[in-house]
C-alpha cells in the first residue's frame, strides 16, 4: 500500500469516527450514520450557478464532505458561508477549509446566527440539517427563511433519508421537485428542491 493511499484511507477513517462522536453526542443534530457520499455532495453541489456572483449558504457541513464539492465547483472560499451547529465540527472545518466563513451556530434562527450577513442574499441554499428531527412547523419556517435570502427561482436543495419529502408541500408558498435518488450514499439519499416563482 502506498503512503499516499495510507494518509487517504487515514483521513477518512478519522472523518467517520468524528462524524460517528458528533452523532453519539448530539444524535438530534446529525441525520445520518456515516458521512455524506461524494457522490452526492457532487450532485447537490451541480445546482449552484457559479456565474452569478452571489455567495452559497450551506447547512450543517458536518466533516465537509459537501463543502469540499461546493469548492470543487468553483466557488471561491470566501463565497461560501455555512452553518454549523456542533462546535467540534464547526472546529475541525475552520482547520481543514481556511477561508470558508463558517460560522457556528442555530440554522433555525438565522437572523441571529448570520449576524451582519443576516440581509445577505445568496445564489442557492445547500442543506444537510435532518430535518426529519424536527417538528414540520420549525421544517416551514425554515424553508420560508431560506427562500427569502435567494433570488426567485433559485433552489434550496434538502437531503433526507424518508421516501417523501420533508417538508409538507403548499403550492401556494413554494414548489417542491424530486431532485434525485442516490442508492450509493448509506443509507440511500433523496434529494429534494424547494423554489418560489
Amino acid at each position: 500500500m502506498t503512503l499516499r493511499l495510507k494518509e487517504r484511507l487515514g483521513k477518512k477513517f478519522d472523518e467517520e469516527i468524528r462524524f460517528f462522536k458528533g452523532m453519539m453526542q448530539g444524535p438530534k443534530t446529525v441525520g445520518s450514520i456515516v458521512p455524506t457520499s461524494s457522490i452526492t455532495a457532487r450532485k447537490m453541489a451541480s445546482v449552484i450557478n457559479t456565474n452569478s456572483g452571489l455567495p452559497v449558504l450551506e447547512l450543517g457541513p458536518g466533516t465537509g464532505a459537501i463543502t469540499k464539492a461546493i469548492l470543487a465547483r468553483g466557488i471561491a472560499p470566501e463565497n461560501l458561508i455555512a452553518v454549523e451547529y456542533s462546535t467540534d465540527f464547526y472546529n475541525h472545518l475552520v482547520r481543514r477549509y481556511p477561508g470558508v466563513h463558517f460560522v457556528n451556530g442555530d440554522a433555525f434562527d438565522l437572523d441571529r446566527t448570520l449576524g451582519v450577513l443576516r440581509g445577505q442574499k445568496f445564489d442557492s441554499v445547500i442543506s444537510c440539517i435532518p430535518l426529519l428531527n424536527f417538528p414540520m412547523k420549525a421544517r416551514v419556517a425554515l424553508l420560508d427563511s431560506l427562500l427569502d435570502r435567494i433570488p426567485p427561482g433559485r433552489p434550496v436543495v434538502q437531503i433526507s433519508y424518508g421516501a417523501v419529502s420533508p417538508i409538507i408541500a403548499q403550492p401556494d408558498r413554494y414548489h417542491i421537485q424530486h431532485f434525485d435518488f442516490i442508492v450509493r450514499n448509506i443509507p440511500p439519499a433523496q434529494l429534494w428542491i424547494y423554489r418560489r416563482g
